[in-house]
């Protein structure tokens, strides 16, 4: 499935029914009085999470969404019907967003979590609303209010707990599927990943978290430079960095690489510099490597933090730097729930069935 977390949308709530004008002609009744009902009301649009979802991607083909009016109100004290409400299905993580302003509206995180995103309009009184002892024959109604119209940005941000970062070919697609079951694409040759991959990492005592590679970062990524640069967002849900470096490239410096990712962060969202970040070393494996990583461990050491060397290819230090995700995710606070059920992303890298309760339930 083609991987879509952006998306522009104009809704249109329903418009409320107009009230009725209208008397009693009953054969026995020929001074009846006023009978008209009221309007209906229109429609609201309404946003709910669901967690078998994981992209936007059917807010791409379709862009305008209108719900229905109400119906008008009709004699014999008869009230229109109120319109239903149009239920718009997203992925828990969107963050909703005024079209014009940018104004962040709603951030819908939890499952089944609803949002009214448009108000429908109110229907109008009748003819009978407005009967009084000096004014026993009104002539006249209230029509029914416009439903609110506007257009809005979704933009879905990931919900992982641990996120890789680092430059194109450092290695994060193959530590992803050596620590979880995801398998995004790997090769022989140079390439960066196109679109984020999600795996849940099952550790020790049923405990498990959900860890996320991100399209490699370059210089520039913050202005737009790349394609990095659109996924830089999905680092704000993380709770841990984990900073991955590519210690086999002999013509890039580890030590300059990591200063360089580290000032995207920064440059991008000032928070992002000040999360818990586990550093790596990869590549060990090759001779060569192992000596740069060395050297890069000893550089770093100078200012107090401590480089992990492993290698995703053949597994050498990855239980190291799991006990490391997991002490950071610990002190920020972050629970680690046993045996929980997947999230829809989780479920969705990992190829599982859907085990939440809702599912067994059906």
């Amino acid at each position: 499935m083609q991987f879509i977390d952006e998306a522009e949308i104009h809704v249109k709530a329903g418009d409320g029914g107009p009230g009725a004008v209208a008397f009693r002609r009953e054969k026995y009744a020929p001074r009846g009085g006023p009978s008209g009902g009221d309007g209906g009301n229109g429609g609201d649009i309404v946003l709910e999470t669901d967690e078998r979802l994981t992209t936007l991607l059917d807010f791409r083909f379709k862009r305008e969404y209108r719900a229905r009016n109400g119906e008008p109100g009709r004699g014999r004290d008869q009230n229109g019907h109120a319109a239903p409400e149009l239920l718009l299905k997203v992925p828990p993580g969107t963050i909703v967003k005024d079209g014009e302003t940018d104004e962040v509206l709603a951030d819908l995180r939890d499952n089944h979590q609803r949002w009214v995103l448009a108000k429908g309009g109110r229907g109008g009184l009748g003819n009978m609303n407005f009967a009084t002892s000096t004014l026993q024959a009104p002539r006249f109604a209230q029509p029914g209010t416009e439903g609110e119209e506007k257009r809005v940005k979704l933009e879905l941000r990931l919900l992982a707990d641990v996120g890789l970062v680092g430059f194109p070919n450092a290695g994060k697609s193959t530590l992803v599927s050596r620590l979880s079951r995801a398998r995004p694409k790997i090769a022989d040759y140079p390439f960066t990943t196109l679109q984020p991959h999600l795996g849940v990492v099952q550790y020790k005592g049923g405990r498990s978290f959900v860890l996320s590679d991100l399209p490699g970062l370059i210089e520039g990524a913050h202005e737009g430079a790349g394609l990095g640069h659109r996924f830089l967002k999905h680092m704000q849900r993380c709770r841990v960095i984990v900073h991955l470096v590519d210690a086999a490239a002999p013509e890039r410096d580890p030590l300059a690489d990591f200063d360089a990712i580290n000032r995207e962060l920064e440059l991008f969202d000032q928070a992002l510099r000040r999360k818990t970040q586990v550093v790596a070393a990869n590549k060990i494996d090759l001779p060569e490597a192992r000596e740069r990583a060395e050297a890069f461990a000893k550089q770093l050491k100078r200012r107090k933090i401590r480089v992990h060397l492993i290698s995703g290819a053949t597994g050498e230090g990855l239980d190291g730097i799991l006990d490391a995700m997991v002490n950071a995710l610990d002190a920020a606070g972050v629970p680690q729930p046993l045996e929980r059920d997947l999230h829809p992303h989780e479920a969705a890298a990992e190829g599982a069935p859907d085990r939440s309760a809702r599912a067994r339930r059906k």
